[in-house]
């Protein structure tokens, strides 16, 4: 018995380096926080990713497409139970994933002789303002990184997955103290963005390429993946929100810049 502890360590290790392992060659899905809205966008082969939850809420993930359905519903069922006992206004992203996500995917995570989820999850929730809009990033094993929960932390108006921590971390560094004022920069900015995380997943890179490499990675990659994008926009303050896909216009437009 000595030695259970031990075990269990290295059962854990073993899991997570397989999860990672899985999680490797995920498309990144960037969340954008702008003056009209949030901005949600990946690229995808074969299935949808990005998903409204409630009023003010969305998500999208990376990993297998059974466990993301999973966490899709939870979601849906705790936001909804939460809006009809309580009402609509009361359901706090915060909550939700403080006191229900990250708890249920640290337990399955732990448990090794249970399944645990191959996915990683971003939360967006729509606030009344810019300022209160809030994104957060959960990982398999129940660990959680937010734009601003705490008071006196720094504010961050995006938020990222990404298959890789290399890949996160190209997108985190391309993304911070950027400036996109409107839906159509927040995309192009969007889509530099997943390219910089792809490409680091790709290249092993150790430092961001330059924006001219970075476009031909980008257009070297539209013809092998589609665009998902979504907008929780903006309907004023104490309107709630609308979940909408970007409009064809808006996204050819952008596109153009690529051919």
């Amino acid at each position: 018995m000595i030695d259970e502890p031990y075990r269990w360590v290295e059962a854990i290790s073993n899991r997570r380096e397989y999860i990672e392992n899985e999680l490797a060659t995920g498309s990144p899905t960037i969340g954008l926080s702008f003056n009209d809205g949030i901005l949600l966008l990946t690229f995808g082969r074969d299935r949808r990713k990005i998903f409204e939850i409630y009023d003010r809420i969305a998500i999208g993930g990376i990993g297998h497409p059974g466990d993301i359905e999973r966490l899709r519903m939870m979601a849906i069922d705790l936001a909804s139970a939460e809006g009809f006992s309580r009402s609509t206004a009361d359901v706090s992203l915060r909550r939700m994933v403080t006191y229900a996500f990250s708890p249920a995917l640290k337990q399955a995570f732990e448990q090794i002789y249970g399944p645990p989820y191959l996915a990683r999850i971003l939360f967006a929730e729509l606030g009344a303002t810019q300022d209160q809009d809030l994104f957060v990033r959960l990982d398999y094993d129940g660990s959680m990184h937010a734009s601003a929960m705490t008071v006196g932390k720094r504010r961050e108006s995006f938020g990222a997955i990404a298959g890789t921590r290399k890949g996160l971390e190209q997108i985190e560094v391309f993304l911070r103290g950027a400036k996109y004022n409107d839906l159509r920069s927040a995309l192009r900015k969007a889509i530099y963005a997943w390219g910089a995380g792809l490409y680091a997943t790709d290249q092993d890179l150790q430092e961001e390429p330059d924006k001219a490499v970075l476009k031909e990675f980008v257009k070297s990659k539209l013809d092998s993946y589609t665009i998902e994008a979504a907008l929780l926009e903006r309907n004023g303050a104490g309107a709630g929100g609308t979940f909408t896909e970007v409009p064809e216009r808006d996204l050819e437009a952008v596109f153009s810049d690529f051919c």
